[in-house]
C-alpha cells in the first residue's frame, strides 16, 4: 500500500507520531481509547512495575506506542520510500524524504529529555531517524530531519495531547523562528511554523541531507 502511495512521488513528509506517555492515542491491537488506561496498568503490574517491560508488552499487544509508531512505522515508510526510488524511473526519481521528528533525540539521557523519554519516545524517534538516513543514502536520494520543539497552536482536534486540550498558543511577540543546526537548543515550536518549514524544506537546498532544529521565540 505504502509503495502504492509512494508511486511517481518526488519527495514525501513524514509527520507520524504518538504521545510520550500512554493516553487513548495508544488505542490499537483490539484495545480501544477508553481502555488503554486499564491496558496499561495491567502492563505494568504485570511487568513487576518495570516500565519500559510494559510498553514493550503494550507494543507487541498492537497499541499505538513510541516504539511501534516512532521507530518501527517510520522505518517501515523509509523502506517503502528506498523501494520507491529504486523502482522510478530515470527521468521522474524519487528525490527527498523529509521526517518530522523531536527536540531532545540526541539529548535524550539528559535532563529534561530523560523525562520525556520515560517510555522510549525520544529512543523510537532515533531509530526513526536512523532508518531515514540509512535508506536516502543507500537508494540515493536527500533526507532532511526537522526537530520541533513541544507543539503549540492550531488546529486543535487531537484532544489526546495536552497542548491541543487546553488549547495552548503563542502571543505574537513570541513567534520569530529560530534554527539550530543538529539538536543544541530548547524552546516550543508553532504548528504553523513547522508546517511551513517541512514543505519548504522540500525546495531549500541548505535542508538536503541536513538535521536542524525550529523553534519560535
Amino acid at each position: 500500500a505504502l509503495e502504492g502511495a509512494l508511486s511517481g512521488a518526488a519527495a514525501a513528509i513524514v509527520c507520524t507520531g504518538t504521545t510520550a506517555f500512554p493516553t487513548k492515542a495508544w488505542a490499537g491491537g483490539g484495545v480501544g481509547a477508553d481502555d488503554v488506561s486499564g491496558k496499561v496498568w495491567q502492563a505494568w503490574s504485570g511487568n513487576g512495575f518495570d516500565f519500559k517491560k510494559a510498553v514493550a508488552a503494550l507494543t507487541a499487544a498492537g497499541l499505538n506506542t513510541p516504539d511501534a509508531v516512532d521507530a518501527r512505522g517510520v522505518e517501515v515508510i523509509a523502506a517503502a520510500a528506498g523501494r520507491a526510488a529504486a523502482a522510478a524511473p530515470a527521468d521522474r526519481p524519487f528525490k527527498h524524504l523529509v521526517l518530522m521528528s523531536s527536540i531532545g533525540v540526541r539529548r535524550r539521557d539528559s535532563f529534561p529529555f530523560v523525562v520525556l523519554n520515560a517510555a522510549g519516545v525520544l529512543d523510537a524517534k532515533a531509530v526513526g531517524e536512523a532508518a531515514v538516513q540509512a535508506a536516502a543514502q543507500q537508494k540515493g536520494f536527500a533526507w532532511t530531519i526537522v526537530r520541533p520543539g513541544q507543539l503549540f497552536g492550531g488546529p486543535y482536534e487531537n484532544n489526546f495531547y495536552l497542548g491541543t486540550l487546553f488549547q495552548l498558543d503563542k502571543d505574537a511577540s513570541t513567534k520569530a523562528v529560530t534554527f539550530r543546526q543538529g539538536d543544541e537548543i530548547a524552546g516550543d515550536t508553532l504548528r504553523s511554523t513547522l508546517a511551513e518549514v517541512l514543505v519548504q524544506s522540500l525546495s531549500n537546498s541548505a535542508a538536503r541531507n541536513a538535521e536542524f532544529t525550529v523553534i519560535n521565540v
